[in-house]
């Protein structure tokens, strides 16, 4: 097992791992082929000391802001140790992101040197960027010729320029948050903040070594992402990068990963369309895959409890043999574990991937925690917890808004990751920090009698009926959109008689139920329909029955046929929910609801 040094920065991470390994593979892109081309940390390393001089030439140097536009790809990379080596604050935006954010936080951060993944984002910007105060240089990623990164990192090579070793405080990344609420904030964390995070996902992590590799599906631009690079790097393992969300099947396959970072979105969709497809395929491969099911879950139930069972061990056996096998093979036939984070992983979900020999860890962190605050691993978990405090790090539950009767609390953070500060919000920094230090997460939550935190919700997303119930809609939400028939669902009833759930269908399995009913499929339509406006209804209701109280069920619905994306603003880039965009979209049909057009208990109402 690799024991790694104890740098604090982000630069002798990379230096480091290129020194020990340098003929091993870091990173590798995707072909059009579909096969994968791995840079090794050598080349890596080159790479980066060249992109470093090339940014000193216009100027560049410590405590600048160089920005950059672009998706997950060996450039993002190069750029954000080039510019760690300079004593430079990276800034990283998402090539899907509104005009005006980009403008907002070019302008806010002082970016001084940008770089841009291609020409066709640069034209969309490039009035904005005349009109940048402290903007001097812009880079085009794509392309060899002038302005480009390979003309960069070739004038860098003629003129070489050492990297400088950044303290513990100086800023390594400018994250500006989704703002699921209001305008992004910078989050601003130092080098110390993200080496001591990855130093507690080693320890947390004993097996990781060197032969490790994953395959990146998350933004390095978000925090949770950043920290894979940074751990995988630190370790000197490698990384393969996912096509896109259309491509991560195949990818899995041919990357081979041994561990995921991923949201718990991902495996929701897996989870689903195993059952989808075992439904569609019914019969004998159905009957192995339900025996297989009920079989694991049972063997889990009695090793709890120091048992076992032959009858129960052999239907497990066959159906491992026959099924799961097949499943695993096609997460790359590797993986001993994935950690996931972001959001509530489902706890039967979650049990279901364990029983079939693929571990979920939930974690639990914030871009302003760097962002590990807790980690369930594989000497420590407990399902439906998120963990328990990683090393550096601990947890208060502070009652002072929930009351001292109350089971939960806010969860306040003291950690080594904890940020600097809001980039200059000082007003906001101050409303989130308490007077020894502490940061306010404004998520709700309990710690059990071993020490495992689990999340209720977001303080500030609670509401409360007209009865005087609290209603936390994320976790609604969640496991509505479990059921494989919705896609995206959001809950109202903040000071109402009652919660109105407004979905959207997924439309691929609503159009095969609707053409065995001889029904459109035109989705606009098909929402129209009664009977499709009945099933769906009955599908929500049979999904959260079970799950929460009767004043938490949602009594109208409204059902659009427009999906919430990045591009129409409803979805952060960690496709978590802007409530307020929401709203105001759905705010004359969500009111027409509580007007009492059609039976309370119908939801034609809204739609």
């Amino acid at each position: 097992m690799y024991i790694p040094d104890k740098p604090d920065n982000t630069v002798d991470f990379l230096n480091n791992s290129a020194e020990k390994f340098p003929a091993e593979p870091f990173l590798g892109k995707r072909l059009a082929s579909g096969d994968f081309q791995w840079i090794s940390y050598a080349d890596f390393k080159e790479r980066v000391d060249n992109c470093r001089a090339g940014l000193a030439l216009p100027g560049a140097g410590r405590g600048d802001a160089v920005g950059i536009i672009s998706a997950n790809s060996i450039d993002w990379a190069v750029a954000f140790f080039a510019a760690g080596g300079l004593g430079a604050r990276y800034v990283p935006m998402y090539e899907s992101e509104l005009e005006k954010t980009w403008k907002y936080i070019i302008n806010d951060a002082d970016i001084k040197v940008l770089f841009i993944s291609k020409r066709e984002i640069y034209e969309k910007i490039k009035d904005i960027l005349d009109s940048s105060p402290r903007l001097e240089k812009v880079i085009i990623i794509e392309g060899e010729g002038p302005g480009s990164m390979m003309e960069l990192e070739r004038l860098g090579s003629e003129k070489p320029v050492p990297a400088v070793s950044p303290e513990h405080s100086e800023i390594a990344v400018l994250i500006y948050t989704s703002g699921t609420t209001g305008e992004p904030k910078g989050v601003l964390l130092s080098h110390g903040n993200l080496t001591s995070n990855s130093h507690a996902r080693v320890k947390a992590y004993p097996e990781f070594s060197n032969n490790d590799r994953t395959l990146n599906i998350l933004p390095w631009a978000h925090s949770f992402g950043l920290g894979e690079l940074l751990t995988m790097a630190q370790i000197g393992a490698s990384i393969g990068l996912a096509g896109g969300p259309a491509t991560i099947a195949e990818d899995i396959i041919k990357v081979k990963p041994t561990f995921l970072i991923a949201v718990p979105r991902v495996f929701n969709r897996i989870y689903d369309g195993l059952w989808t497809r075992m439904n569609e395929e019914g019969g004998i491969a159905r009957a192995v895959f339900v025996m297989g099911v009920e079989a694991a879950k049972k063997k889990r139930i009695l090793a709890e409890s120091g048992e076992s069972s032959f009858i129960t061990n052999l239907k497990f056996a066959i159906a491992d043999l026959i099924v799961f096998r097949k499943v695993r093979a096609r997460m790359g036939g590797r993986l001993i574990g994935s950690m996931t984070g972001s959001a509530a992983m489902n706890p039967h979900i979650s049990r279901f991937f364990w029983d079939i020999g693929i571990p979920l860890y939930d974690a639990y962190g914030l871009t302003e925690t760097s962002p590990g605050v807790t980690m369930n691993i594989p000497a420590c978990w407990r399902i439906g917890s998120v963990g328990k405090v990683q090393d550096k790090c601990r947890v208060v539950i502070d009652k002072s808004l929930t009351g001292d009767n109350s089971p939960d609390g806010e969860v306040i953070v003291y950690s080594a990751g904890v940020m600097q500060g809001y980039h200059k919000k000082p007003e906001a920094t101050a409303a989130v920090m308490t007077p020894d230090g502490g940061f306010r997460t404004g998520d709700r939550g309990y710690l059990d009698e071993d020490g495992f935190l689990y999340i209720a919700g977001r303080l500030k997303e609670q509401y409360k009926l007209e009865n005087g119930k609290y209603v936390f809609p994320a976790m609604l939400e969640e496991v509505i959109t479990l059921n494989h028939y919705i896609e995206f669902a959001y809950i109202y009833g903040d000071g109402r008689a009652f919660n109105i759930c407004i979905a959207v269908p997924d439309f691929v399995t609503l159009g095969k139920w609707a053409e065995s009913r001889g029904l459109t499929q035109d989705p606009v339509e098909l929402i129209k329909h009664d009977e499709c406006i009945k099933f769906l209804e009955e599908q929500i209701s049979e999904t959260i029955k079970n799950s929460f109280h009767g004043y938490e069920i949602p009594r109208k619905y409204i059902f659009d046929a427009a999906p919430f994306t990045l591009d129409n603003g409803m979805l952060t880039q960690t496709l978590k929910l802007k409530r307020m965009a929401v709203l105001a979209r759905f705010k004359d049909r969500i009111e027409e609801c509580y007007r009492g057009t059609g039976s309370p208990l119908s939801p034609k109402g809204g739609t």
